[in-house]
């Protein structure tokens, strides 16, 4: 579970408690944060560059191939209501170019870009 309360410091910083980790999100200065965490919009992205980096690492480990990292970027686009991700995979390692065509489609079976590519719905209700 996911629980996101107001920090007891900040404009606007809110204190994110991960099923037992702490982050904080935040929002620039310019639109009346602190800027003292990412906003929702990045860790969205980082969940996906991370979940690739994950799902990539494991499935490398498993079939025993020479991967030594994978670096993730992400950068995204907002326009006429499309939110576009653009993912560039880095593998470093000693790879075959079919090792690296199938890691490559190995990102693509991500969990979080498997939520990112179907349908979302959201149910939401007050409590207390």
């Amino acid at each position: 579970m996911i629980k996101v309360h107001k920090a007891s410091d900040g404009k606007l910083k809110q204190h994110i408690d991960a099923n037992g980790h702490e982050l904080f999100a935040d929002v620039a200065e310019a639109s009346g944060g602190d800027n003292a965490g990412p906003d929702g919009h990045t860790l969205l992205d980082a969940a996906l560059g991370a979940c690739t980096a994950l799902t990539i690492t494991m499935v490398a480990r498993r079939k025993q191939l020479p991967v030594e990292d994978v670096r993730v970027q992400i950068t995204h686009q907002e326009e006429g209501g499309v939110y576009r991700l653009q993912r560039q995979i880095e593998l470093i390692g000693n790879l075959t170019a079919e090792q690296r065509e199938y890691l490559l489609g190995i990102a693509n079976r991500c969990p979080v870009h498997k939520i990112l590519s179907g349908q979302i719905e959201i149910a939401t209700a007050l409590i207390g």
